[in-house]
């Protein structure tokens, strides 16, 4: 059950991405471009998302534990540090520059897999590289 439940929210968001334009990576470029011409529809997409999210977190708030799962597996809030500075740093320059972020990229190879799978080999190394690199 778990293992269609993951497909479907899978393939529901990569619908979503794909419809959306987060999965275009020359619109994500229009969005980040503020001295250009500046395309806004992915601020009324990120505010959007905010809506649903909000009522996630509230249901979570009155539930026991998830439909799928024996507990709720959320991450600590921790402060900002150097690494979360850097990473975010990284993320929004390799965003910039390729346009796509991990879920619109996975989500873009099925749309264009010759274009995508050197960003996604990138993002993979970049992963497996902080992996190896690591200590927590």
């Amino acid at each position: 059950m778990r293992i269609i439940l993951a497909l479907l929210s899978g393939s529901l968001f990569g619908a979503g991405l794909a419809l959306s334009g987060m999965a275009d990576p020359m619109r994500v470029r229009a969005f980040l471009n503020l001295l250009g011409p500046w395309d806004p529809t992915l601020a009324f997409v990120m505010g959007g998302a905010m809506i649903p999210m909000a009522l996630a977190w509230l249901v979570q708030k009155r539930t026991d534990r998830p439909f799928a799962d024996q507990q709720f597996n959320l991450p600590e809030t921790r402060g900002i540090d150097g690494k979360l500075a850097l990473g975010a740093i990284l993320f929004g320059i390799g965003w910039g520059i390729g346009g796509l972020c991990p879920g619109p990229a996975l989500a873009s190879l099925a749309l264009a897999p010759v274009a995508v799978a050197p960003f996604v080999l990138a993002m993979l190394g970049g992963m497996a590289l902080h992996r190896v690199t690591s200590r927590t």
